[in-house]
């Protein structure tokens, strides 16, 4: 029988990266990968990962706080609080903190394929290695994600 999963404030497999702060509220193992939910707090003028597409799974971003601007190809999008983002497969995306605030969003992944994307980051940034964009297209590749590279935004 599946278990409830409850994740508290302060709790959550957490971790950083370039000025952005993750905490995994949902990893996949009590749903049956069928879904990870990650929180992100991106640093006023942080910058997500560069653009990217996914082949194997849809990503959602719904924003907390702040304002979060998603550049998908050559178009930017900005989001406010309350504003939900669907990345369907194929898409080329990526996103960035415009504001002088820090902003908040939740992130879904569906399968959950993805959360392990996030583990190896943390534990190449760990092993004291830098994150070059080589790095992070070589961990992408692992996880049906590739660098959208005619979209060099």
């Amino acid at each position: 029988m599946a278990q409830l999963s409850i994740v508290r404030p302060g709790e959550g497999e957490m971790g950083e990266l370039r000025g952005v702060r993750m905490r995994v509220l949902e990893d996949g193992s009590t749903t049956d990968h069928r879904i990870g939910v990650i929180e992100m707090t991106l640093a006023p003028g942080g910058t997500g990962p560069q653009q990217h597409r996914h082949s194997l799974h849809d990503e959602g971003f719904y924003i907390v706080s702040g304002t979060v601007r998603f550049t998908v190809g050559d178009a930017d999008h900005d989001a406010t609080p309350g504003t939900m983002v669907m990345v369907p497969p194929g898409v080329p995306h990526t996103f960035a903190n415009p504001g002088e605030v820090p902003a908040v969003m939740v992130s879904t992944v569906t399968p959950d394929l993805y959360m392990r994307y996030f583990e190896d980051l943390r534990d190449w940034v760990a092993g004291g290695r830098p994150m070059t964009p080589e790095a992070q297209a070589e961990i992408m590749s692992r996880y049906a994600t590739v660098p959208a590279t005619d979209h060099a935004h």
